[in-house]
């Protein structure tokens, strides 16, 4: 048998070590862009690089080929030190068509590699793309290391032993593509080998053109006068420990169901398809031997209402969305948070409104989630910062859950739930216990008052079924304490303010905030998928000699109990967010301060740069005065 490396021997030409790439590849939604980010991703979390990855999908389900609408594309940076985005500027683009080109060729450095599939530039890929000229011949890519390579043509002369038909013959030009950056960037090949083994056991013939594909991808950087150099990234110093390579909805799934084994419960999800929360689903249902229960209700009122019940059944109750089911479970929500029930509400944000950007990253749903509800109906808010938080999310959401009987929400993004990420595995000794109680006697002599509050105020979780704890439940008022339906105006007074000083108390039991960088000058706050960017551009800043604080906010309702004490600190407040200034809008509502945002809304994450921009401008005019 012929080993890997006599297939793909060490390439003979000069290698250069960098410290970190970034590699964008694009081209149609049939082209799997996806699949090849994927193993350049895996392949280098597995060579020891800190990853990160921003995979961008087109927002129709079947937008016309060759229409930069079905542009699909798949950003990675790996690097040899620890990074916190998926980078800025491109050091290499790979395009398979006009489309893919003119849609990314704007980020890619003007010292960076571009490498385009020459055969799909033809005048019907041209005319697909509404462009007049050829842009391999007009100019527009003359600043740019260019390689044409003929991949269709390539790909369909090394899969010809196979047998195949032409068109599954260019299916295979991704694995083309793979191999070719594979070679560039020096990643190793045999997990991409036994991805090929595993993928396509069933389908011998498929699985021989992808690994013909991919080694005549990898001959053609080797052979070609086109490449001088290879480049080489030294492995990153992480923590020491076991690393999985993980995106934002499979961790928050492990840390529900992990959570759930914490708080010896069996998981219920309750939820109804949408992007980009539907993985949450997907994930959970394979994981039945844990005690998972997944319903895929008929709409996402049935979804809320089914984890309602679940919840009052006494199980851990979850219910996923995005933005447009979040406001359908408006109503259902609030009937969790009246009845006092613990619940986990996941939404995914993307952009907005109504069916809005349905495959792009926005932060814009955190005034919904925060007031969209009828009545006085506050609850606790935490956002994930990153994929890998999101397990730590799910945990600490669950822990407040049970702890204060209130629903949480959790928010999440396009942007984190489809990134990926090193993610340290716990060791489960070290994973917080969350301990939950089930009352088995009255708590009032012979009667049992099923609003009776403890120090947290939180009311005691009755299972149905229990002796003697038979109470009522609905979405009118209660009395306090009885828990009868009560119209006094005095007692419907006191149980919304009761229920609010409630999520307020959730502020003794999370973390204070915490400062990187200065303790004076400029503040930056920021929250959810931010973070990355906002350290990035901070540490710069810092580096250029500006007083620049960072706190990033994971709870957002109630505020970290310290947040207004370091505020005071500073002399302004700078808030970037993808939002038109929601985050910006609560802390000048509550802190009574100038909060000045950085707002983008394209339905892409922040560029760094784009921060560094922003603090300085707010810090400059802040001088000129």
């Amino acid at each position: 048998m012929i080993s890997a490396n006599d297939q793909f021997p060490p390439t003979q030409k000069p290698s250069e070590s960098v410290s970190g790439v970034t590699v964008r590849l694009a081209g149609d939604s049939g082209d799997g862009m996806q699949l090849l980010g994927t193993q350049l991703t895996n392949t280098s979390a597995l060579s020891g690089n800190d990853v990160a990855t921003f995979p961008d999908f087109p927002a129709e389900i079947r937008a016309p080929r060759g229409t930069t609408a079905g542009v699909s594309g798949f950003q990675v940076q790996f690097s040899a030190q620890e990074i916190f985005t998926p980078g800025d500027g491109l050091d290499a683009l790979v395009c398979m068509n006009p489309a893919a080109l003119v849609t990314n060729l704007a980020d890619l450095k003007s010292t960076g590699i571009l490498i385009v599939n020459s055969d799909s530039f033809e005048a019907k890929d041209l005319k697909l793309a509404k462009l007049a000229t050829n842009p391999l011949e007009d100019g527009t890519i003359d600043k740019f290391r260019t390689i044409k390579v003929p991949m269709t043509s390539l790909t369909r002369g090394a899969v010809e032993p196979t047998g195949l038909s032409v068109k599954l013959a260019d299916r295979c030009k991704n694995f083309f593509a793979m191999g070719l950056v594979f070679w560039l960037y020096g990643r190793d090949v045999d997990p991409t080998l036994r991805f090929i083994d595993n993928k396509f056991s069933s389908k011998p013939e498929i699985a021989e053109a992808n690994r013909l594909a991919l080694k005549a991808g990898w001959h053609y950087g080797e052979t070609t006068e086109d490449f001088v150099s290879t480049y080489q990234v030294p492995a990153a110093e992480l923590e020491p420990g076991t690393y999985k390579n993980i995106m934002g909805n499979q961790a928050l799934a492990w840390g529900l169901i992990a959570a759930a084994k914490l708080s010896g419960k069996e998981l219920f999800l309750g939820s109804y398809p949408i992007t980009p929360a539907s993985d949450i689903l997907h994930e959970l249902s394979k994981h039945k031997h844990f005690g998972v229960r997944t319903f895929q209700a008929e709409d996402e009122i049935a979804a809320v209402c089914s984890a309602v019940g679940a919840a009052f059944g006494g199980s851990m109750s979850v219910t996923t969305s995005s933005g447009p089911g979040i406001a359908l479970k408006g109503e259902g929500m609030g009937l969790g948070l009246i009845l006092e029930l613990p619940m986990i509400i996941i939404d995914v944000q993307r952009g907005g409104p109504s069916t809005g950007l349905p495959t792009k990253t926005e932060q814009s749903d955190l005034m919904m989630t925060m007031y969209g509800r009828n009545g006085e109906s506050p609850l606790p808010v935490i956002a994930a910062r990153s994929p890998s938080d999101c397990f730590n999310v799910a945990i600490e959401a669950w822990h407040v859950a049970t702890r204060y009987m209130t629903p949480v929400i959790i928010l999440s993004d396009g942007y984190i739930a489809n990134g990926a990420e090193p993610w340290r595995i716990p060791n489960v000794s070290d994973l917080p216990e969350i301990k939950v109680n089930h009352p088995t006697e009255p708590n009032d002599g012979e009667r049992f008052l099923p609003y009776q509050r403890d120090e947290n105020l939180a009311r005691p979780w009755a299972l149905p079924g229990t002796p003697n704890l038979m109470h009522r439940v609905g979405g009118l008022e209660k009395q306090d304490g009885t828990g009868n339906v009560s119209y006094d105006p005095h007692n419907h007074q006191h149980m919304v303010q009761t229920r609010a000083r409630k999520v307020e108390k959730v502020a003794e039991f999370i973390d204070e905030a915490k400062i990187e960088g200065s303790m004076e000058g400029t503040l930056v706050l920021s929250w959810g998928g931010t973070y990355g960017a906002c350290h990035t551009a901070v540490e710069s800043c810092i580096a250029e000699g500006m007083d620049v604080g960072h706190v990033h906010l994971r709870w957002i309702n109630p505020f970290p109990r310290n947040l207004g004490q370091i505020i005071e600190q500073f002399d302004r407040v700078v808030v970037p967010e993808l939002n038109t200034g929601q985050l910006s809008a609560l802390i000048r509502q509550r802190f009574l301060v100038d909060a000045r945002g950085i707002n983008k809304i394209q339905g892409k994450p922040f560029h760094v740069n784009e921060i560094v921009d922003g603090i300085r401008a707010f810090a400059e005019c802040a001088v000129s005065k």
